[in-house]
């Protein structure tokens, strides 16, 4: 029983930051915008929300700092897919190679006296575990957590209420479907995909932050390990849907929480091998789940995803 607490325990933190990260790519997607760029948002997110919360000795900053910096990506992708209606796929690579390039630039720069981030030690978020329910065996796991994870539960659910119940969360699936029409009934089409665009790198770079701060605190090369990719991929596998997206985290979270495990155990398969299952599995499911269902609509994908809309061509 204590095997299976811990590997849930361990699921769970080791998915969060992918939740926040393909909600927010889930947002970005359903008003239309393909975004690409999710490995550098989330890496950046990543080192900058460790070096302000080694600065300033706040973890909060850091969060806010890596939702920032993660937001300005998003409106740089923004100007340059809405505005200047360039090529998203494109923008995106760039975005993630900008951002990859830059954050380990900065972790060489943003620690004290201009020195490098690597090896220190800096604040991490706090667990917090809540009383009864963080002492039911196996359930329990779920309670026993740091604020971003029980922050994460409530985003999955919020997420999803807006999505499917609300005007604006109406507005931003026709958006993405079919910003002609949406235009002709008075949604603002520029207005929605800015605007998600933006909220989406923010959620990105939340998620980058509770790597940083919560699942391995401190600052290491390549800290986001390709999650960025992983969650595009978990936009696919959930058919662009929020509650589905916590199915496909916790899964790459279990993975990730059985192959460590074993390391630990002193198992004969080389830890190489191990450290690959997670993506292994992902890349599987994703064929499954394409080879089953076929792309395009029948997954759930917008209809206009990756399109530019030009207002003069309505």
């Amino acid at each position: 029983m204590d095997v299976i607490t811990s590997i849930l325990a361990i699921s769970i933190v080791a998915g969060t930051s992918l939740v926040y990260a393909t909600i927010g790519e889930i947002y970005t997607e359903r008003s239309g915008i393909l975004n690409l760029g999710v490995e550098g948002m989330m890496i950046m997110g990543a080192v900058t929300a460790f070096a302000a919360a080694y600065h300033t000795d706040n973890v909060w900053a850091g969060v806010v700092t890596a939702a920032l910096v993660a937001g300005l990506m998003g409106l740089v992708h923004a100007f340059l897919t809405i505005t200047m209606r360039a090529e998203q796929v494109v923008t995106g690579l760039a975005i993630t190679i900008a951002g990859t390039g830059l954050a380990s630039f900065l972790g060489e720069k943003l620690g004290p006296e201009g020195g490098p981030l690597v090896g220190l030690i800096g604040p991490r978020i706090p667990e917090v575990s809540i009383p009864i329910l963080g002492g039911i065996p196996i359930i329990g796991a779920l309670f026993n957590q740091d604020i971003l994870v029980y922050m994460m539960y409530i985003l999955v659910i919020v997420a999803a209420f807006y999505l499917y119940k609300t005007r604006p969360g109406l507005n931003m699936r026709a958006v993405g479907e079919s910003p002609q029409t949406a235009d002709a009934m008075g949604v603002g089409v520029f207005q929605n995909r800015y605007l998600y665009t933006i909220v989406g790198g923010m959620l990105v770079g939340i998620g980058g932050a509770h790597l940083s701060l919560a699942y391995t605190p401190g600052w290491t090369e390549n800290l986001t390990g390709g999650r960025g990719w992983i969650a595009i991929a978990l936009v696919i596998f959930a058919t662009w849907d929020p509650l589905r997206a916590v199915i496909g985290a916790l899964l790459f979270g279990g993975i990730n929480a059985i192959q460590f495990r074993l390391q630990a155990v002193g198992t004969t398969i080389p830890a190489s091998l191990l450290n690959m299952l997670p993506y292994i599995l992902t890349v599987v499911v994703l064929v499954l789940v394409t080879w089953r269902e076929g792309l395009g609509k029948r997954v759930g994908a917008p209809a206009a995803l990756g399109l530019p809309y030009n207002r003069e061509e309505r």
